[in-house]
Parts: C-alpha cells; structure tokens; sequence
C-alpha cells in the first residue's frame, strides 16, 4: 500500500568521476531527504538520467534505497521503456529488489497511438502487484493521457496515481470532477507545485528538493496545515530555484545547486557535461542568491 501523499524526490543518480554508480553521495542525499520529513523516493526519472542507466544499475539503485530507507517510505522506480515486454521485465525486477511501486511513462521513442497507449499501461498494471503512478507529460514526452484513457486505466486496480505534468493546472480540478479520490494526484512540475496542492492534489513529486530538502517539505506541510501566508513565502523564496527545474538541462541544474547545499556533485553521464560558460555562471547566480536569502523555517513538522 502507498500513500498517494507529501513530497516524492525524483532524487538524482550520483556518478564517481569514471562514471559508475555513486552510492556514497547517493546515501549522503537519500539520509537528507528522509531527515527533512519526505514521503517517498521516485528513482530513475528524468532527473535520475534514467536513459543513461544500464539495467544492473537500476536494480542497485533500487536494492540500496530499500535498504536506506529500511521501511521509512516508499520506493517507486521509473518505467520508460520501448516496448511492452521491456517494461513487464523492468516491473518484475522492481517487484524483486523490494520496490514498493512504479511510476510509469508511456511508451518511449514511438508515439503510440491512445488505444496502444492504454493497451500498454495495462498489460503492465495486469503483470505485476505493484501499484503505479502514470507518469502524464505531454510537453517533454509528447503523449497525453486524456480523462477518457483514465476512465479505462482505472480498471485495473493497482493504477492508483498521475504524476500531473501537463502544465494546466485546471487539470487538477478535472482530475478530481471526475474520479474523486480513486485517482490521486502528485503535481509533478515544481513552478506549479502550490498552486496545484491548493487545487487539491495529494502530493508533488519534486525536483529542486534533491538539493532543497526542508524547504520543499515545509510549503507541502504548511499548506496542508492551512498556512497559506506561510507557505506562499517560502514559494516566492523558492520560485527562481524551481525554475531551474523547467528546463532542458535541469538535471546538470539540479546537480550543481546540490553541491551547494552539500548533498551532491556535479557529475553527470554523457552526453550531458556539467554546466560552463554564461550558462553556469546564470545558475550559480541564481543558487547563490538562494542561498544567501534562504528562509528561516517553522517548526514545520509538528504543525
């Protein structure tokens, strides 16, 4: 069973600088993200460099976070697979090494038609127990899972929750028009993240929080708790962070704001390479500035 709820990281892959799997600094940001109160882990997403990823390190990544977080929250492991075998594979080995559940793209590379789509998502849903978080981005991966592809996914019981990426925040509300709490939402872009929490969805599967732990816990528990006034502060603190997160390079973005708040390394796996020039400099403004004005925090814990 997952709670559908709170803040998900979409934590970052670390590398060592002759590129295998980090699992030190990996360890230093996972201890991170359960000491600031987070409520589950989402690897191998876009921010984990999932296309960069072979099949035995998904599996480690999998196998140490279960052990990290030992029971704490829930571990979910991106599908982004090309083929319907691909992906019922890649969900049993989940299965195996102790996931707790799945957050699931469409089809990658070939822009399946809806009824492929929804063929595929359930093929999956029906070879595993693992519940599953549809991953919905029609912006970065150009298929959208519509209500009416919903109304036929949720069929399968252990579709549970949309990763809400389509960037309509009206969405949220048609989300919840028409499948009430059968369908949870996690807001899965970070600029929209509060507004999309006030709309009413569940929890936010979160970017800049790799690097930014307490700050992204504390706007989740202080909206939940009907602080608004201080929740917005923080928000409005954090929106030229967030920002770094829409935007092709958010993952080298993301990386080097970690190793400014002391959980990470810059690292990346080619073809990406680290930040240069005008482009890091802007970054690093933007880091530092953040840093500089970082807010003091509520005890937002024990709201």
């Amino acid at each position: 069973m997952i709670q559908w709820k709170g803040v998900m990281p979409a934590v970052t892959t670390k590398f060592t600088d002759n590129d295998e799997l980090d699992l030190d600094m990996f360890a230093v940001n996972i201890k991170a993200q359960l000491d600031a109160g987070v409520h589950g882990i989402v690897l191998g997403g876009t921010l984990g460099e999932a296309s960069t990823l072979e099949d035995h390190e998904k599996r480690t990544l999998t196998t140490e976070t279960v052990k990290l977080v030992n029971g704490k929250v829930p571990v979910l492991i991106n599908i982004a697979e090309q083929t319907t075998k691909g992906a019922i594979a890649a969900a049993q080995k989940a299965q195996d090494d102790g996931a707790t559940g799945l957050m699931m793209l469409p089809p990658m590379r070939y822009k399946a038609g809806d009824h492929e789509v929804v063929t595929y998502f359930k093929a999956v849903a029906n070879s595993t127990d693992l519940p599953i978080m549809v991953y919905n981005n029609p912006v970065d991966y150009k298929i959208e899972v519509t209500l009416d592809m919903f109304d036929d996914l949720l069929k399968c019981d252990n579709i549970q929750a949309v990763k809400e990426s389509t960037r309509d925040i009206s969405n949220v509300t048609r989300i919840k028009n028409n499948f009430g709490d059968r369908l949870k939402i996690m807001t899965g872009v970070d600029t929209l993240a509060l507004e999309s929490l006030l709309m009413g969805a569940d929890g936010w599967v979160a970017g800049l929080v790799c690097a930014f732990p307490a700050e992204t816990v504390a706007i989740y528990e202080l909206q939940k708790a009907g602080k608004i006034k201080e929740a917005l502060e923080i928000y409005r603190w954090f929106l030229p962070l967030l920002e770094l997160d829409i935007n092709p390079k958010l993952v080298q973005n993301i990386k080097l704001a970690e190793v400014h708040t002391g959980i990470g390394t810059e690292t990346v796996r080619a073809p990406r390479l680290p930040l240069s020039g005008a482009e890091r400099e802007h970054v690093l403004s933007v880091i530092k500035t953040g840093i500089k004005n970082r807010p003091t925090l509520p005890d937002y814990k024990n709201l």
